[in-house]
């Protein structure tokens, strides 16, 4: 018993001098294995005396004492893809309006736990960087433009000065620019349809994942087309590939198989439809084949 309290004690010094650490690092550090370094660090963490992130380097979590939240910037690195554009946007804007980001960028702010603190004003909610504390939000209200009075603008144009005429006729051309209101362009309209288009695929996802119990711990990709995630289904991580679409082809689960066996994990496909007949057929008649040979 003493014997552990002391290694107990040491793994907590190594913390205190080198700051949040992985396991893999403090089994250097005492000497020992990364098994038997872990069962400590687990215990040290059931006793509250250490912390986890739900960031992940490799397969491993980050441990740190309480207070040395702002020390995990440096493993920010290790951030992936739409979770990084999110993390990289908050760490610049210091606090989002959750309503005002992208269907993508909501679900990834959600995903970066460690970086991304959610909080309500008004019955809105924000999110702030994680270093950023709150007290310093101020909720921004749309400013009133105050423009030169109708008058004003005669009496320039009767009146001008002719020792600044090129001045005069400046601003009130800028005078003008602003009364002036832009229509919107095609391809303005046309990117807000496929954002509102986007959103609604999006949310649809969403909703059957929640029916089905399956948490969304990361996103891997996001357009018009599809959407690929990564999700905890029974424990066990999985890729899933949504399409945007009624009928899955081959190339489809071609492509899945692909993206699925890079990461090692199984995957699972979702449609806006049932899948074709013979495409049914064909993954049922592959289940049981054992192998394919050529006869020479």
């Amino acid at each position: 018993m003493q014997n552990t309290s002391e290694i107990k004690e040491k793994i907590l010094r190594i913390f205190r001098i080198k700051g949040p650490s992985l396991p893999v690092h403090i089994a250097k550090e005492i000497n020992q294995s990364i098994l038997f370094t872990s069962a400590f660090l687990s215990e040290l963490l059931s006793e509250k005396k250490l912390k986890i992130t739900s960031l992940r380097v490799g397969n491993s979590p980050v441990y740190f004492l309480s207070g040395q939240e702002s020390q995990l910037e440096k493993y920010s690195e290790h951030i992936k893809r739409k979770e990084k554009e999110a993390y990289l946007l908050l760490k610049e804007k210091k606090f989002l309006k959750d309503t005002e980001q992208l269907p993508a960028i909501r679900v990834a702010l959600r995903s970066i736990k460690d970086f991304a603190i959610p909080f309500k004003k008004n019955n809105k909610v924000y999110w702030r960087y994680f270093n950023v504390p709150e007290k310093g939000f101020i909720e921004s209200t749309p400013q009133k433009k105050v423009f030169p009075s109708t008058e004003s603008h005669h009496k320039i144009i009767a009146k001008p000065d002719l020792k600044q005429p090129i001045a005069s006729r400046a601003s009130l051309d800028i005078f003008d620019k602003k009364l002036s209101k832009k229509k919107p362009t095609e391809k303005a309209i046309r990117k807000k349809t496929t954002q509102k288009t986007n959103e609604k695929f999006f949310n649809k996802v969403k909703e059957f994942l929640v029916k089905k119990s399956i948490e969304i711990t990361g996103i891997e990709g996001f357009s018009k087309k599809d959407l690929v995630l990564k999700i905890k289904k029974d424990g066990e991580e999985k890729l899933l590939i949504a399409h945007n679409k009624k009928r899955l082809t081959e190339s489809d689960i071609i492509n899945a198989h692909k993206k699925a066996s890079e990461e090692r994990i199984e995957y699972i496909l979702l449609s806006l439809g049932e899948p074709l007949k013979k495409m049914t057929s064909l993954i049922e008649a592959i289940k049981n084949l054992d192998e394919i040979e050529k006869i020479e």
